[in-house]
């Protein structure tokens, strides 16, 4: 395949690793990106080899797509007939699913990834689908996966949904958001596991939470038109009698332009929303609940309602500087996303300019209430 990027075609080449040689290969990407891009895995990876293997890859498949020699991208998949681990099965809230549904129409994705240069090229939904070429006869009807807040729009956009109660925590990966998605379209599950022999044939239970768009995220792109928009100017509008927001003095329209691609996440007392290091740029806008920036143990500063946070790493275009943790259950945080901030600040100046203006108050005013 060719792909034109940075002003010139890019050949890839996409293949299932299997020999010794291409799954080091990819244990390597792995390391450089997890490990030594993002920081995490550093209790589990290979320091000495550089490479990051993991106990589901003896019996997943693992795709890369190549540019030369060189691994650019790489994903794995956990077929249902080859079992789930223990950790898959809870991290993916997968039991109800189990018991509705054969495990083998079930696949569990994880561990995508792209080389910095080609994120954004449309590399990932091209890997992906190469692998749906690549899985042979298996007929996988139901994908489950997680995405970290910054790509969620990406994943909502290519047809993934959200589906858990309660989103992810973990201390190696950070905090995710689990999603589903449909190989063969939702309806090639109609008739099956509990349901099969209905008339006419029915969708299993263990579906209801997906379709209902049920979930611990809220997204534009999961309710219908208008619900989204409203429940945000909700919140907004409380906003605005307590102090400076991030929206003050915007119209209607600006409002809703800058909300493109947002999504409202809501977390539980303990979830680490934003972990040291992260590369993520999502500016965060506290809707409820009170959160802690933390510098290791040690609490640094308390955010409520109102409170704009992750706004460092946008404006300097750096690393995550420090942990932000819900201090207690029911917060909501307005994520919005970098891209399309970026994309205002080039073509909407009028808009970015209050935005990064009631941003700079929101900076000063913790300042001053610092000292």
């Amino acid at each position: 395949m060719r792909k034109k990027g940075h002003d010139r075609f890019v050949a890839f080449t996409f293949g299932k690793a299997e020999t010794a040689a291409e799954l080091d290969a990819v244990y390597r990407f792995r390391y450089s990106v997890y490990v030594e891009e993002m920081g995490r895995y550093q209790g589990t990876a290979d320091h000495v080899n550089r490479r990051l293997v993991e106990a589901e890859d003896e019996h997943s498949w693992i795709f890369f797509a190549r540019e030369g020699d060189e691994v650019v991208a790489t994903g794995r998949l956990t077929w249902g007939g080859d079992h789930f681990s223990d950790r898959q099965i809870r991290q993916y809230s997968l039991r109800s699913f189990l018991d509705e549904l054969p495990v083998e129409l079930m696949a569990v994705g994880e561990r995508l990834m792209v080389v910095p240069k080609y994120r954004g090229t449309g590399l990932v939904e091209d890997l992906i689908a190469r692998s749906s070429d690549l899985v042979g006869g298996h007929d996988v009807r139901i994908v489950f996966g997680a995405c970290e807040p910054h790509l969620l729009s990406l994943y909502l956009g290519m047809g993934h949904r959200t589906y858990a109660d309660k989103n992810i925590n973990s201390a190696e990966a950070g905090y995710l958001i689990p999603l589903v998605s449909f190989p063969q379209g939702a309806d090639a599950l109609l008739g099956v596991g509990g349901t099969s022999g209905v008339e006419p044939p029915a969708m299993p239970r263990c579906f209801e939470p997906i379709l209902s768009g049920g979930g611990a995220v809220l997204s534009p792109m999961l309710l219908a038109s208008g619900e989204y928009r409203a429940e945000v100017h909700q919140a907004l509008e409380q906003l605005e009698h307590e102090g400076i927001s991030a929206f003050d003095g915007f119209t209607d329209d600006e409002e809703e332009r800058c909300l493109a691609r947002s999504n409202i996440i809501e977390c539980d007392a303990g979830d680490q929303v934003l972990k040291k290091g992260g590369a993520a740029r999502n500016v965060f806008v506290v809707l409820g609940g009170t959160l802690e920036v933390r510098d290791e143990e040690r609490v640094v500063a308390v955010l409520s309602r109102g409170d704009v946070f992750g706004e460092m790493a946008f404006l300097l275009e750096r690393p995550r500087g420090l942990d932000i943790y819900a201090a207690t259950d029911a917060v909501r945080v307005l994520s919005l996303s970098a891209g399309t901030l970026r994309k205002m600040i080039a073509e909407d100046a009028v808009v970015a300019a209050k935005l990064l203006l009631n941003i700079s108050r929101m900076l000063c005013a913790r300042l001053i209430k610092a000292t």
